[in-house]
């Protein structure tokens, strides 16, 4: 810890993703705590004057809508979301740009479905458009575009896209305050577990779910989106968004809540977006000793190591690879069909050559285009 302590508070961050769920930003359904996102923005601001780049991902809008619309349950159908949605967005805006003002900072909104970071052309639209707003001194707030997303483009929860906003842009560390104080130890003491070095079984095993009215996701989908995070070289801070000067208690070294302890490897940038920003259509199913070459040697894919298939893909579509024991290995790009992969598992190289003779790669899943898990 004392480690961790004086390297935050050795130098201020280059960049930070701030994810505020909606029980951190109301004190009930549709009522706005407007002072504590004053003091949110007053402590991102100190931030900012050290030199700190902040991107904001912010729910709420669901919430507020709920509030003007007089509702006390969170709608069950789709479309009733989407126009609470749509009601509560403006007003999620108008009281950020607020908070902001006596700082002399302006904020974008900026609103995202899962397509918009899963397509490779816009993933890299919405990194760029990311890059300019910072570029102009301004603060982008992320929100889900719940009014247009359907169950196909989704990311489901905030926490999930806050992972997905500071993996593409390469933020420091992501902090994701809520109305969970951080990890709690299942030992029977109920303490704060301070540091995750790994994200284990174990680990896992201590997270409960949400039973708010608004929200979506509890420590669940902030431990998935930790372990994202985490892969991509961002540190996750998870804590109390009711602490008083939470930010800077973190960045002296005096984390609040818990912290997760980034990946040492990081990916470049095509198998990044790969790897954390794509929906697989299928599965390939290999055998041990694939397995095995795949995580000792860095091979590529052969159809000899395939034993079978799950979905309906075809050719150039992501898909998961997984062990005999159902386990996924690797994510990457295959280079045969669904149905064509009965065909072709368990031959060499030599033989699939006599069955598709057109083709000019012969591996199922290239390295270049494959990633371990």
């Amino acid at each position: 810890m004392i480690e961790l302590s004086s390297r935050l508070s050795s130098a201020p961050p280059r960049r930070l993703v701030v994810k505020l769920g909606t029980g951190v930003l109301t004190t009930g359904i549709g009522q706005l705590d407007l002072d504590r996102i004053a003091n949110v923005c007053a402590q991102i601001a100190k931030l900012r004057e050290k030199g700190t780049e902040v991107i904001i991902v912010s729910s709420g809008a669901v919430g507020l809508g709920m509030g003007l619309l007089g509702l006390t349950q969170r709608p069950g159908l789709l479309s009733q979301k989407q126009a609470c949605a749509a009601i509560g967005q403006s007003l999620l805006m108008e009281t950020w740009q607020r908070g902001f003002e006596p700082h002399s900072s302006t904020v974008a909104q900026v609103l995202l479905t899962h397509e918009d970071v899963r397509r490779r052309a816009r993933h890299l639209g919405v990194k760029a458009a990311i890059e300019a707003i910072l570029s102009y001194g301004s603060i982008p707030i992320i929100n889900e575009n719940d009014t247009v997303s359907g169950a196909e483009i989704q990311f489901g929860d905030n926490d999930t896209l806050s992972a997905m906003v500071a993996s593409f842009t390469h933020a420091d560390h992501l902090i994701i305050l809520s109305t969970v104080a951080g990890l709690i130890d299942m030992d029977g003491t109920g303490n704060i577990v301070p540091v995750v070095p790994r994200i284990t079984r174990e680990i896992e095993a201590m997270a409960g779910d949400t039973q708010s009215a608004t929200a979506v996701g509890g420590m669940i989908s902030k431990i998935s989106a930790a372990k994202l995070a985490n892969k991509a070289g961002c540190g996750v801070f998870i804590a109390h968004g009711a602490v008083e000067n939470v930010l800077a208690q973190i960045f002296a070294g005096h984390n609040p809540g818990t912290f997760f302890v980034p990946n040492g490897i990081t990916l470049d940038a095509r198998k990044h977006w790969l790897t954390f920003f794509q929906r697989p259509k299928g599965r390939i199913v290999i055998n041990t000793n694939a397995v095995l070459a795949l995580e000792n040697t860095g091979s590529s894919l052969l159809a000899v190591g395939v034993i079978g298939s799950q979905g309906v893909f075809v050719n150039g579509e992501i898909i998961d690879i997984i062990g005999p024991d159902e386990k996924i290995v690797a994510r990457g790009k295959t280079r045969f069909a669904q149905k064509d992969i009965a065909r072709v598992s368990g031959l060499n190289s030599a033989k699939i050559a006599k069955l598709f003779p057109d083709r000019r790669r012969l591996e199922v899943v290239h390295r270049n285009d494959l990633v371990l898990l």
